[in-house]
């Protein structure tokens, strides 16, 4: 039997920005590092790994972008899942011969140049996943998610009727984690993963990007 190969170029990417920003006070997808809004910096970074990048938001915000718009599936507000969700309904809609779809949040943008390739070595078959880790914490917005998993995530959902946390659907399935070193620089060692999700946050990552680029 053939091995498991998936190629990561090909992988259907969503970026989640559907959340509330409410950390933040205002739409994390337009805030500015180094003049460059995160949504821009994400989108660009991500397309320099596949071919197909599309954006979950919420259709009512003003469209600032070129992206493809998937919105959410379902009501209420279940989170970064009822993003993945979508992510993978419209993967199977869209890219019909995709197993796999990647999804990448808002609030990210320095995550790893070779994030997809990297999760997508260790995956061992269409119904498994692959998530990353950095220093001994892992990051489970962003992953690599079986289309398949499609209606098991919904039903997860709309039974699941508070505490919606990613961590927690997928205990019952095989998820590798991936881990990514920190980055040594001259201003100390710097985790790919960093999160900008408040106002303070905006000034460090602006020190960062004058120091990794």
């Amino acid at each position: 039997m053939a091995r498991f190969k998936l190629d990561a170029a090909s992988i259907p990417v969503i970026i989640l920005a559907g959340g509330l920003s409410s950390r933040m006070g205002r739409n994390k997808a337009l805030v500015e590092i180094g003049g460059v809004t995160m949504l821009t910096r994400i989108a660009h970074r991500i397309a320099e790994q596949t071919t197909a990048v599309s954006l979950n938001a919420d259709p009512e915000r003003p469209k600032t972008n070129d992206l493809r718009l998937v919105p959410d599936t379902i009501e209420g507000k279940a989170g970064p899942l009822a993003g993945i969700l979508a992510a993978m309904r419209d993967a199977a809609a869209t890219h019909p011969m995709a197993t796999h779809v990647a999804t990448v949040p808002i609030d990210c943008p320095f995550f790893p140049r070779d994030l997809l390739a990297r999760l997508a070595e260790v995956l061992g078959g269409p119904d498994e996943m692959a998530i990353p880790a950095s220093g001994g914490q892992d990051h489970p917005v962003f992953g690599l998610w079986p289309v398949s998993a499609a209606n098991d995530l919904e039903a997860w959902l709309t039974h699941t009727d508070q505490h919606r946390r990613v961590r927690d659907f997928l205990r019952p399935y095989t998820v590798t984690e991936v881990n990514f070193p920190l980055i040594e620089t001259s201003a100390g060692p710097f985790d790919p993963f960093f999160n900008v999700n408040r106002p303070e946050d905006i000034i460090a990552a602006e020190k960062w990007l004058g120091v990794i680029g």
